[in-house]
């Protein structure tokens, strides 16, 4: 049985279709890694999980609810936990702010999060501005899990980011998937790291789904005819 199923869906921005057929399952528990070049589709496809995007075809149904006609606030309280590309915290906030601003009851508190990210704790009382790009992500991630989600949502959280803060993420995320059982899609391009925690992979090509399977059948052929590595 699927946590999240997406059949067939189609999107726009204004008169440009940026997603044409595009299809994937996530079920409990699983990591799933979305893949593809630059400008495929991945980040749309998370706007319209999150409903932040409209589809003009095709279903998204989480736990058995169909998401398609949902506002976004809606979609979230079912469960939905997003770490946008660009972390986007709230600049004037604390970190302890940033955080509890978004909680909602369950396993997920400040303490939790802080265990996983450390740093955070050691800078609960600074604005999330003054922090590095590595903190804010950390802060970004740990504002996600506060919601305390069905599905995290991870989109390009290591763009951009220092090798060791990476590294940090990475683990952070198969910790996650060790000791949560939390399910999680992850948009990256970093193969290596992706085949440490990924279950399956799921790649778009040109906004649509070409490539679905485990990442041990992610052959040399299909990296080179679609993510051009």
């Amino acid at each position: 049985m699927s946590l999240l199923s997406i059949r067939n869906i189609a999107a726009s921005y204004g008169a440009t279709q940026a997603l044409f057929d595009v299809s994937l399952e996530i079920a409990p528990g699983e990591v799933l890694a979305l893949m593809g070049r630059n400008g495929m589709g991945k980040s749309t496809t998370v706007k319209t999980i999150c409903r932040l995007l409209p589809t003009s075809a095709g279903q998204i149904t989480f736990d058995e609810t169909d998401l398609t006609r949902l506002p976004a606030f809606k979609a979230a309280r079912l469960g939905l936990g997003l770490v946008p590309e660009g972390r986007r915290c709230f600049p004037n906030l604390s970190v302890e702010e940033n955080l509890t601003a978004a909680a909602r009851a369950g396993h997920w508190d400040f303490a939790r999060v802080a265990a996983l990210f450390p740093r955070l704790e050691e800078r609960r009382d600074q604005s999330a501005a003054s922090l590095s790009g590595g903190e804010q992500q950390m802060l970004a991630i740990g504002r996600a899990l506060m919601t305390n989600p069905r599905l995290l949502i991870l989109d390009e959280a290591t763009e951009g980011l220092a090798p060791l803060v990476r590294q940090e993420i990475w683990n952070a995320i198969a910790t996650l998937k060790r000791d949560t059982g939390l399910s999680i899609l992850v948009v990256d391009k970093s193969l290596k790291e992706l085949s440490q925690v990924a279950d399956r992979a799921t790649i778009l090509e040109r906004g649509r789904t070409v490539w679905t399977g485990a990442m041990a059948e992610l052959n040399e052929d299909v990296t080179q005819q679609f993510l051009g590595v």
